[in-house]
């Protein structure tokens, strides 16, 4: 019986514990930074860019945002903003692309999306290209960005 009281039984003595051993704290190791590119600029979600195709992206996205909020009709509701949005982050990705002929990968850098979501917004808005009103607004479109930007792919030769 004295066997089974030890066993299953609680001891009234605590048993010390093992020591623990302390590791160091040591800061983590940061990846080196990226070498600087005069004229380029270094995003944290992707590689280092060429300034002009970001800020090319860029101010055809206000750019957009701008004639389809000329073209509206209303005040749009609180559901209708995403979807505008979504319309014009599309738009702009498909004009970047045809009119300033920039690849999807640095479209979708710039963006913030990936080359195959680029992929997507320009199939999305060449088939509603079929609507004639929304062919005229995208036709608008691409000659105000060619007037903004010169050349297709490139600057003006004068």
């Amino acid at each position: 019986m004295q066997i089974i009281k030890t066993l299953y039984l609680p001891s009234s003595r605590k048993q010390p514990r093992p020591p623990v051993a302390r590791v160091p704290q040591t800061k983590p190791v940061l990846p080196p930074k990226p070498p600087s590119v005069s004229g380029s600029v270094a995003e944290p979600w992707g590689p280092v860019l060429p300034v002009a195709a970001h800020l090319r992206c860029r101010v055809v996205r206000q750019v957009t945002a701008e004639m389809v909020m000329l073209v509206g009709e209303r005040v749009p509701l609180r559901r209708d903003r995403r979807r505008i949005s979504c319309h014009v982050r599309q738009i702009s990705m498909y004009v970047c692309h045809v009119v300033l002929q920039i690849s999807l990968t640095d479209i979708g850098h710039s963006f913030g999306r990936d080359r195959t979501t680029v992929g997507h917004a320009c199939n999305v808005v060449e088939d509603r290209r079929d609507d004639p009103a929304f062919d005229d607004f995208i036709a608008s479109l691409e000659r105000v960005v060619t007037s903004v930007f010169g050349a297709p792919g490139g600057r003006e030769h004068a």
